[in-house]
C-alpha cells in the first residue's frame, strides 16, 4: 500500500509544519525569518479557518489544537476513501 504511505508522509510533513509555526510564534525574533515565512505560507490559510471559528482569547490561541484534530479526521477519512477504492 504504497499511496497510504504516500498519504501518511504528507500528513506527517504538514503535521510537523504546523506544530513549527506554533512553537515558532513564541519566538518574535524567529517568526521573522525566512524559515517561518515559508512556513506561515503553507499552515496559515489552514489555521486561519479554525481562528475566524474559535478567536483567540488574549495570548492564548486554541484553534490550532481544533485544527490538529481536524487534520487528524481528514487524514483518517482520506485513508478510508483510498482503501474502499483499492
Amino acid at each position: 500500500m504504497l499511496i497510504l504511505k504516500f498519504i501518511d508522509t504528507v500528513f506527517l510533513v504538514y503535521w510537523l509544519l504546523l506544530l513549527v509555526r506554533i512553537f515558532g510564534s513564541w519566538f518574535p525574533e524567529f517568526s521573522r525569518s525566512r524559515l517561518m515565512q515559508f512556513v506561515a505560507f503553507y499552515t496559515d490559510p489552514y489555521l486561519n479557518i479554525f481562528r475566524r471559528i474559535i478567536p483567540p482569547l488574549g495570548m492564548l490561541d486554541i484553534s490550532p489544537i481544533i485544527a490538529f484534530i481536524a487534520l487528524q479526521i481528514i487524514q483518517f477519512a482520506v485513508r478510508a476513501v483510498v482503501i474502499a477504492i483499492l
